[in-house]
């Protein structure tokens, strides 16, 4: 125990204890000098000459004996008063040093963080340079339409550096909730990596914010050359009414899909219509004041307001994209399913033959197609029944013939492409405009489910991404709705604050989000 203690005591405290120490010493050897002195001059001593008169020589000796006497008390009064200042010093620096919080000491001896805590700094990190990445995305679409790829190469760059350094974080964290690493300091070393490579990608979209502003013209008088406030708004326009008529014909087409296939079929895209034209209500408000206000020379104003309604335009658009997309492939599904059913029957015959690749035992082979046989036979009466999902009929066909450990033909390669793509496009737009209300635990998992997806990993894409969309419409119910009732400016108020729109920073609902990390995202305040 003490020599730990010793070990861990810093450098410079011990060499101070040390020049203390030689002090005490050399003050007791100043002192014991004083003491040993007289001893050593009595005998080197010149004698004292004889005095002729006797009554002088014998007054001589009585002073003699007085003067040794008297130099022998002044030395011992030192060496004492040495040792007790040295040895009161010591003790005081002693119990002080136990005692001491300093931050000399701290910074010695810094607190190791709880492991809880360093994780919450990590999924605050991760949610954070999500948002930041997302908002950026939008923004810039915006921005290339108007200024082309070569005037956007410097924010496209920055975007994709920062879009590399989250996924890198976001495959840390996902190691990192698996058990990897094992050992407690390597544990929170990978947490200092996921909150260093988030703080990398915001500070990349952090340097051109500036930039970016300063090529639209926000804020102040655009620059010569420049297009400014009024072109980004005709942009923003022009968008708005092509989403408001297409809103129209996505609720038509959900009323499609109501009417073909399952009640589970269309699920996924439940209420997108309502929100999209939620959003087009609040765009509609924050691009009229936008143009008031570049009207009446505001300019900070109207680039608040423009930024408020591209946020909402943006999401509207991924609205009705969703429904749109889900419409196109339950078509494709359902082209597919009778290929899909008999690519798998293929699959099955020559599972029996034995003439296909597989590490499964017999019982395990024979259990297997029995239940691929039944799942098989389940889909087929679907078909003939009335009205069913195709997407998971295409779905659970993959799945029974995945269970054969066997080569996938062609048909149901391409089934199980199908059937990824639309999970992970699902769960990306759910999350996309509830993003102010999911956490970081649905982000991980879409994260994941789009690095399986690169990869070839199919069914876990399709799982993954399944899992993910799940956990984020469990915590936007938790979450609520603020904002409720809004009408007239506030109206579409609740959506743009659950989309992330506006970064709910003060009553009115906050800043819109912006291009930028954290330190410039919010910069169009009041």
């Amino acid at each position: 125990m003490t020599s730990s203690l010793i070990r861990a005591r810093p450098r410079r405290a011990t060499a101070r204890i040390r020049v203390r120490v030689a002090r005490a010493v050399l003050g007791a050897l100043v002192g014991a000098g004083w003491l040993v002195l007289p001893v050593m001059t009595a005998e080197a001593r010149t004698p004292v000459p004889v005095a002729p008169v006797g009554t002088v020589a014998s007054a001589a000796a009585p002073q003699q004996d007085g003067t040794s006497a008297a130099d022998l008390v002044l030395p011992l009064i030192a060496g004492v008063a040495a040792l007790t200042v040295a040895g009161y010093g010591y003790l005081r620096r002693t119990r002080r040093a136990r005692t001491r919080t300093t931050p000399g000491t701290v910074s010695a001896h810094p607190p190791v963080p709880a492991p809880a805590d360093s994780e919450r700094q990590a999924r605050a990190a991760l949610r954070l340079a999500d948002d930041c990445v997302r908002t950026s995305r939008e923004e810039l679409a915006f921005v290339r339409e108007l200024f082309g790829e070569k005037r956007t190469e410097p924010f496209t760059h920055a975007l994709r550096a920062a879009e590399t350094e989250l996924s890198a974080a976001f495959a840390i964290w996902r190691r990192y909730e698996e058990g990897v690493p094992e050992e407690p300091g390597a544990r929170r070393q990978a947490l200092v990596g996921v909150v260093g490579r988030c703080a990398e990608a915001g500070r990349r979209l952090d340097a051109e914010a500036a930039a970016l502003d300063r090529l639209r013209g926000l804020g102040e008088e655009p620059a010569d050359g420049e297009r400014g406030v009024g072109a980004a708004l005709v942009t923003a326009e022009e968008r708005f009414r092509e989403l408001a008529a297409r809103a129209v014909t996505a609720q038509q087409t959900l009323a499609a899909l109501r009417e073909r296939y399952a009640p589970s079929a269309g699920g996924p895209v439940t209420g997108y219509v309502e929100q999209a034209k939620d959003r087009l209500v609040f765009a509609t408000a924050r691009l009229n004041e936008a143009r008031q206000a570049v009207d009446t020379g505001d300019a900070p104003r109207a680039a608040r307001q423009l930024r408020a309604g591209e946020g909402a335009v943006v999401q509207a658009g991924v609205l009705v994209d969703g429904v749109e997309r889900l419409a196109a492939q339950l078509r494709e599904a359902a082209r597919l399913v009778p290929a899909a059913l008999t690519g798998a029957e293929a699959e099955l015959a020559a599972a029996r033959r034995g003439t296909g690749r597989t590490s499964l035992t017999t019982g395990e082979l024979h259990a297997r197609l029995a239940h691929a046989d039944g799942v098989l036979a389940a889909v087929r009466e679907e078909l003939t029944a009335g009205p069913y999902d195709p997407l998971d009929a295409l779905r659970r066909i993959v799945r029974a013939a995945e269970r054969l450990d066997g080569a996938r033909s062609g048909v149901l390669g391409t089934a199980a492409l199908l059937v990824a793509r639309s999970s992970v496009a699902g769960a990306e737009e759910f999350l996309a405009v509830h993003r102010g209300a999911v956490g970081t635990e649905p982000r991980a998992r879409l994260a994941e489910a789009v690095r399986e997806l690169g990869a070839g990993g199919l069914a876990r894409a399709d799982a993954v991404a399944r899992e993910a969309r799940e956990l984020a419409e469990r915590e936007v119910r938790a979450h609520g709705t603020p904002f409720v009732g809004t009408e007239g400016a506030a109206a579409g108020l609740a959506g743009a604050v659950l989309g992330g729109i506006l970064l709910a920073e003060d009553p009115d609902g906050g800043p819109p989000a912006a291009f930028g990390g954290p330190e410039t995202r919010s910069r169009h305040h009041l």
